[in-house]
């Protein structure tokens, strides 16, 4: 779809995953946007929850991502909006989705990565795949960063045999933890700004195989997104939730890496991940799932949430 003139990058994660799950994508409304299925039996007004978030929230390779398991407990419909590369600014600029939110009964929105968040740099539209401002290239949130660190963009805009590469490396790493910096208090702004969007009580979900607080290592682009949510810490985390009604938390490696499987002849599969973005092909094709929330951890998430759900409802 188009929104302000700007193309919205779609998930290809049916077509990279059918081998695996059918995510029975649907278009939403009039909104242009595709989201996993099944639809909704209701959108009626406050009779159904809303959870906003990444691929995490989305439930790659999972038959029962948590907003569906919630939905069983709970006994009430849920509209899964999880959304692929998704981060906070990606939901605040579609407004298209804001009735969606305020017609629910509540919102659970995840702690989304750092990484789909504009900055001086590049913009993302709120997505994982960037546009770099100084010459336009589209470009995977990695390699841009990557070269970044390197000190790239200074041996690229500056002449020939004016600056050696370990200068260029010594700004670079200077830009880089400005940038990060930068992109940090950006995702807080974004966050908040669409918690104020939103008029039903709200949840903010920390889903990780990590807690939220972590050193900060500026040696590598590595250490320094650590495990999803990339980029984002416990300072941000900690400003976030105190715009939201409850704060829940959610820590799990059970059940990761998840084998895959052939929904088809029940044996094991390969997943290729071109199938998504060609630049995200580079390595092997997957065998197991090691990135995405397992179906297990996909069932302490949900039982980390009931509690704050239920209160909700009972009021």
């Amino acid at each position: 779809m188009e929104e302000q003139g700007k193309v919205v990058h779609l998930s290809g994660y049916q077509a990279r995953d059918l081998e695996v799950v059918d995510y029975k994508m649907y278009q939403l409304g009039e909104t242009g946007l595709s989201f996993r299925g099944p639809e909704a039996p209701t959108l009626e007004k406050g009779q159904y929850f809303t959870c906003i978030g990444a691929a995490q929230t989305f439930g790659c390779f999972c038959d029962s991502p948590y907003p569906a398991l919630l939905s069983q407990k709970l006994g009430i419909p849920n509209l899964n909006l999880g959304y692929g590369g998704a981060g906070p600014e990606f939901f605040l600029k579609q407004k298209q989705l804001h009735t969606y939110l305020n017609n629910s009964r509540f919102v659970i929105l995840q702690a989304m990565s750092g990484r789909s968040q504009s900055n001086s740099m590049f913009d993302c539209d709120g997505l994982e795949l960037l546009t770099r401002r100084s010459d336009g290239k589209k470009i995977g949130a990695n390699e841009a960063y990557q070269d970044l660190a390197a000190g790239s963009e200074w041996l690229k805009n500056l002449p020939p045999k004016t600056i050696s590469a370990a200068i260029a490396r010594r700004l670079g790493a200077q830009r880089f933890k400005d940038v990060v910096n930068e992109t940090r208090r950006n995702w807080v702004d974004s966050l908040v700004s669409l918690c104020n969007e939103i008029e039903v009580p709200v949840i903010f979900f920390w889903f990780s195989k990590r807690g939220p607080d972590y050193a900060d290592n500026f040696k590598s682009v590595r250490t320094i997104f650590s495990e999803f949510p990339q980029m984002v810490n416990g300072p941000m985390v900690r400003q976030a939730a105190a715009t939201a009604d409850h704060y829940v938390e959610c820590v799990s490696e059970r059940g990761s890496p998840q084998p895959l499987f052939s929904r088809h002849t029940g044996e094991p599969c390969t997943v290729d991940t071109s199938n998504d973005r060609p630049d995200l092909g580079k390595g092997k094709p997957w065998t197991h799932n090691t990135y995405y929330p397992s179906p297990e951890m996909q069932q302490d998430a949900a039982e980390a949430l009931l509690p704050a759900c239920e209160k909700i409802l009972s009021l």
